[in-house]
């Protein structure tokens, strides 16, 4: 437990180091003038500690373009798909540590982040950066839950990426899912956090059926909340990448070995349709490969 715990406040710095250097980290792209939408994941941040080889790998897999900053002082890179920002790399080789910390984390949009970071710390989670400010971005703070799952909030300066009817381009991210181990405190704890409603789903028949909850703001699906399927495996929230069909997804995973990456968990059908499998770039930062072919199963999406 030390050593999660460690490992969680090393990527809190990791994640505000930015701002110690007085940088300015790059508006979201597609922002709402000054709206922001509570609850929903806006971003995302990838640390590794193997960049050159990580940035072959998703570009081999996926098509990614990696842009670095302006400033070559400044230690991070816009991922971008198909000319869409949808995410950043820090290198992890440049800060001052040795511990692996290689990981993606999710950035959740909140209104006031001094009153988000006050309602985790009351709620049981555990705040390990005070709110510092990204410049044009905004201010983030980095955080965990209560059974530890690490994620950060973000309240933006000029608004966040607004919502479309448009489903999710090929290898952008489209689904959030929180593996945890303790469903009901997991409910209560980001109700708190964001204006979610909650709503509760059997999936699957006989023994496959698990428990399932579907986090909605706005009117929009937002992310899902189920079991920790795998014993041993600290609760995590988990990013979802669309790919359009199960010939692709077998064309991926037939490269990622050979481009330095790990199979985490074959691909395996899901209930409600659709088959996912989990991966590993080459520094161990997991991320999910979800099948879906069109508009409408993205709208069911969360009923598997």
């Amino acid at each position: 437990m030390k050593r999660i715990c460690a490992s969680l406040l090393l990527t809190a710095v990791v994640l505000t180091a930015c701002s110690a250097t007085g940088v300015s980290i790059p508006v979201l792209e597609g922002s709402l003038a000054g709206e922001r939408l509570p609850g929903k994941i806006i971003w995302h941040e990838l640390i590794t500690d193997t960049p050159e080889q990580t940035q072959r790998f998703y570009t081999e897999l996926f098509g990614w373009e990696f842009e670095p900053l302006s400033d070559k002082n400044i230690n991070y890179f816009l991922i971008r798909q198909n000319g869409k920002a949808i995410g950043g790399m820090i290198n992890q080789n440049r800060l001052p540590t040795k511990a692996d910390i290689s990981q993606w984390v999710a950035l959740f949009s909140v209104t006031d982040i001094a009153a988000a970071t006050d309602q985790v710390a009351s709620s049981g989670g555990t705040v390990f950066t005070p709110p510092t400010s990204l410049g044009d971005r905004g201010k983030i703070a980095v955080v965990a839950d209560p059974q530890g799952a690490l994620f950060a909030l973000l309240q933006t300066a000029n608004g966040d990426p607004a919502d479309t009817t448009e489903p999710a381009s090929v290898a952008d991210f489209f689904w959030h899912e929180l593996w945890t181990g303790d469903i009901d405190r997991a409910v209560t704890f980001y109700g708190k956090l964001a204006p979610y409603q909650m709503e509760r789903r059997s999936l699957g028949t006989g023994n496959e059926s698990i428990d399932y909850v579907v986090m909605h703001t706005q009117q929009q699906k937002r992310g899902g909340i189920r079991a920790n399927p795998f014993k041993g495996l600290p609760p995590i929230w988990v990013n979802y990448l669309q790919i359009p069909d199960d010939a692709e997804l077998d064309r991926i995973l037939a490269k990622v070995e050979s481009l330095g990456g790990e199979i985490l968990v074959p691909a395996a059908s899901r209930p409600s349709g659709g088959t996912v499998a989990m991966i590993a770039g080459p520094s161990g930062a997991g991320i999910a490969l979800q099948t879906w072919t069109n508009e409408e199963q993205l709208a069911k999406f969360g009923e598997q």
